[in-house]
């Protein structure tokens, strides 16, 4: 589903490039210099290259990663989920994360300066759906981030049209 308002256009539900992550893996290092260390997961952890859950078993590793869109006091590094190795990615960029629709989550708008403009807490992918599309209709919004309520670390972007 393609969700389309009043002048935002589609949605672009942003998982971390393969790119980046290519770079990451090949430095042995994230961006915060730590090494990078496999680990076999529970299951249930959100992983921010396919934006899904894991499933028991799947390797992954711990980064730190540092979000887009923010700058200045707002630039949040924090941990992700990524898997360990080149998975296929978010296939279906124009549609909320179906492996992530359940969660609650922390819907953040950032202005073009980097600044956070809004927040609020949704109950699920369908109450946040509806608030991304309203914060991007916002003049003053960019893009946004879905956070996990728990620990605040971050998921995704969003961006309007």
């Amino acid at each position: 589903m393609t969700h389309t308002t009043a002048g935002t256009g589609a949605l672009t539900f942003e998982a971390i490039p393969a790119a980046e992550l290519a770079e990451i893996r090949a430095a042995g290092r994230d961006e915060a210099g730590n090494s990078l260390t496999v680990q076999a997961d529970n299951g249930g952890s959100p992983v921010r290259c396919c934006l899904r859950e894991t499933r028991p078993g799947e390797r992954v590793m711990l980064i730190a990663y540092t979000p887009p869109g923010t700058a200045g006091a707002y630039a949040e590094r924090g941990p992700v989920f990524v898997h360990a190795d080149p998975c296929e990615g978010y296939p279906t960029p124009r549609r909320y994360p179906p492996g992530l629709r359940h969660r609650m989550q922390v819907v953040r708008a950032y202005d073009r300066q980097g600044r956070i403009a809004d927040g609020v807490l949704a109950a699920d992918g369908l109450q946040a759906e509806a608030v991304i599309a309203e914060m991007l209709a916002r003049p003053d919004v960019e893009l946004v981030h879905l956070r996990n309520v728990g620990y605040g670390c971050y998921n995704f972007a969003v961006r309007g049209g």
